[in-house]
């Protein structure tokens, strides 16, 4: 079975983030080292066309993802994070990210290349990487954030609750790790379960 039939028959012949049923062709989520199903989606020609130029993004044509978000395939969660961020300023985009939950490594690929799947090379020619939120926020020493799950904080014998907000954190040498204070008690916290407090 080819890559083409294979998406054909995940998506029922439609394209998986708008539902439209003509024109599709398969879309390679870069950047990855083997181009397999899993590495791909199967979108329409209008999803096509704007992914690969991405300043004529048409924002109200992405409402779908209000939909598509919510797929359980790794490479349409990454496709619809990218374009949920890249239209974060139109303001809906910015709330549906809020809800949208990745896992750590379909996380990591979403942040690492951008909508067309070009890598984000300022990321990786930078001596220090920025630390980012769950959503691709810059972090900063002294900022808020708020727990998007509830985790086990080892060692200390509590829960920290989704929705419990973290202020004045400070930043570690590991951009995946904050510091700050939970309950009382001093705690790293990991960033891909945090989101940025406005």
């Amino acid at each position: 079975m080819t890559i083409e039939q294979a998406l054909l028959q995940r998506s029922n012949s439609s394209c998986e983030l708008c539902g439209k049923d003509s024109n599709l062709s398969v879309f390679a989520v870069q950047p990855h080292e083997h181009n397999t199903e899993y590495q791909s989606a199967l979108l329409c020609d209008i999803c096509l066309g704007q992914v690969e130029a991405p300043d004529t993004i048409n924002a109200n044509h992405w409402r779908c993802l209000n939909d598509s978000m919510w797929s359980q395939i790794p490479a349409v969660q990454v496709m619809a994070w990218r374009l949920l961020t890249h239209l974060s300023a139109e303001g809906w985009p910015q709330d549906l990210l809020d809800m949208l939950y990745l896992e750590e490594d379909t996380l990591a690929w979403a942040k690492a290349g951008d909508v067309s799947g070009r890598t984000n090379s300022s990321d990786v020619e930078s001596d220090e990487n920025p630390t980012l939120d769950s959503n691709g926020a810059a972090l900063q020493a002294g900022d808020t954030v708020t727990l998007i799950k509830d985790l086990d904080v080892k060692g200390a014998g509590f829960t920290a609750k989704r929705g419990t907000a973290v202020r004045n954190i400070s930043l570690t040498s590991n951009p995946e790790h904050i510091e700050g204070r939970v309950n009382g008690v001093r705690v790293v916290l990991l960033t891909c379960y945090l989101k940025k407090s406005n």
